[in-house]
């Protein structure tokens, strides 16, 4: 009595197993890839929120925002000059200042125009304006 044994697989299911994943790619990556921006624009938001909250906490301790020269740096490290922050919390108020999605450090004004602070992020593109995820995003934007 002969046994005989599988090998392996044949080039042709082989071939079919290729196809079948391609045709899963190509209906699945477009829109996987589409999100990439909303996911960044997503955590650029709650960055944001992040921050605004422990601008406000930092308010509430010391009585001001810090001002633009002390910047966000202020919620990580006790800010120098004036004005000086007399109850300022130990350990900061937040564990480090993130980047946004797109690599660069969010901007800070305070006061900013019509608002006691601005925080926001210049977009995808770096430069003011811009359209889609090159806009300006700002904590004040709803």
């Amino acid at each position: 009595m002969k046994i005989q044994r599988n090998q392996g697989f044949t080039l042709i299911e082989i071939l079919v197993v290729l196809v079948i994943l391609a045709t899963l790619v190509a209906a699945v990556a477009p829109n996987i890839l589409g999100k990439s921006d909303d996911a960044r624009v997503t955590v650029a938001k709650a960055d944001l929120k992040a921050i605004s909250n422990a601008l406000d906490l930092y308010k509430l301790d010391n009585f001001n925002y810090p001002t633009t020269e002390q910047g966000l740096e202020a919620l990580v490290n006790k800010p120098t000059g004036f004005p000086e922050p007399k109850n300022w919390a130990k350990g900061g108020y937040l564990p480090k200042i993130p980047k946004d999605p797109w690599g660069t450090p969010y901007q800070y004004l305070s006061p900013a125009e019509d608002k006691p602070f601005d925080v926001y992020t210049l977009g995808a593109d770096s430069r003011e304006g811009g359209e889609d995820y090159n806009s300006d995003l700002s904590v004040w934007d709803e």
